[in-house]
């Protein structure tokens, strides 16, 4: 039986329809991915801190544009005051780095005399730190060859950090104009989610603002107010590579690892190198800053989100590799969202299953018994 030509003429058509299209979503792609990493960190901002702007339009009565040049303009005043100092302060650490490992000038100093004064392990530790810096240059020495190619990678991360700190400006500014307009953005997202999910739409979209806020707030943000106070209290003390050991809180923070892997070492060294007026003055500071996550996690954490650390350490890992410093951000946010949406969307169906099973006239489907 010959095919009809009007349903011929038909098929052409679809296909050069689906071709236009295809053709121009890829090219729109390829317009939005370098700045895509950009655009997703708006977003995140803009969900995080709509709270904040809508408080300001509904109890203080504030012009819309006026409450979103207030947030933005605080968020500006502190990504360029504490973040930017720390984030000079660690691409200088790595820079240094990098070079003593191209040269091989990377050795443990030996242990002050003041270590054999310590109660009970003094000696031992003296004994232990001594050897490792008498044996350890010798190793280093040997396989400086192979930390020459470390130290490349470290450069890079160095260069990527002045990049990212770009980067977050310019975030930080989109979402600024996000802002105003959020409402009709939502508006936007839930229709589009509805044609993905037709009964389930909104409900996505909740559950993706939920998450973005919770994880945000209760683990990036925490994490990183943890980080640029401690990162201030290293720099005004004079500790070496202050943003190298702040970040190293901050990935820390974000995993869900205490702060005092890091501050208790710091602390033992400023009462080893600094005197008895700073180093009381310093540990009074660092004290209540390694424990600040702990005490205000259980405050700001929603109810109800339990997203794996797992879920989140890859995130970070996978982001910081794919898009850099500002990956270690919005890897875990999107992966985050991407296992709360599986998990919700496969607990529907489990639910879903069970009562057809159990509204089903004949009853619930029962395996045949396998006795004859």
């Amino acid at each position: 039986m010959p095919f009809p030509l009007a349903a011929r003429n038909a098929v052409v058509d679809l296909v050069i329809q689906v071709v236009c299209v295809a053709l121009l979503a890829y090219w729109a792609a390829i317009l939005v991915k370098p700045f895509a990493t950009i655009i997703i960190w708006s977003i995140i901002l803009a969900v995080v801190l709509y709270p904040a702007f809508n408080l300001m339009v509904g109890k203080l009565h504030l012009p819309r544009l006026l409450a979103a040049i207030l947030v933005t303009a605080f968020c500006l005043l502190v990504l360029l005051g504490p973040a930017a100092w720390l984030g000079l302060s660690l691409s200088e650490s790595l820079q240094s780095i990098a070079r003593r490992l191209a040269a091989g000038d990377i050795a443990v100093p030996p242990p002050p005399d003041a270590v054999k004064d310590w109660p009970f392990v003094g000696h031992e530790v003296h004994a232990l730190w001594q050897l490792a810096s008498t044996n350890l240059k010798a190793l280093l020495t040997q396989i400086g060859p192979h930390l020459r190619s470390l130290s490349g990678v470290l450069l890079a991360l160095a260069k990527n950090t002045a990049i990212s700190m770009l980067n977050f400006l310019i975030a930080v500014l989109i979402s600024g104009f996000v802002l105003s307009p959020g409402p009709e953005l939502v508006g936007s997202a839930r229709a589009m989610f509805r044609k993905i999910a037709a009964t389930r739409g909104d409900e996505f979209v909740d559950l993706i603002g939920a998450t973005i806020r919770s994880l945000a707030r209760a683990v990036i943000g925490l994490s990183l107010l943890q980080a640029l106070l401690a990162g201030v209290g290293f720099l005004i003390a004079g500790v070496p590579a202050a943003g190298l050991l702040s970040f190293l809180i901050l990935l820390l923070g974000i995993i869900q690892i205490d702060a005092a892997v890091v501050a208790i070492p710091v602390l033992i060294w400023s009462w080893l190198k600094m005197d008895t007026t700073t180093a009381v003055l310093f540990t009074m500071y660092m004290v209540p800053v390694t424990f600040l996550n702990n005490f205000l996690r259980p405050f700001v954490m929603a109810h109800g989100l339990k997203t794996p650390t797992l879920v989140v350490f890859i995130g970070m890992i996978g982001g910081l590799l794919a898009h850099g410093l500002i990956g270690l951000f919005i890897g875990p946010v999107v992966l985050a969202i991407a296992w709360e949406l599986l998990k919700a969307w496969t607990n529907r169906a489990e639910q879903e299953s069970t009562v057809n099973a159990v509204s089903s006239p004949d009853g619930p489907t029962l395996p045949p018994s396998s006795a004859g």
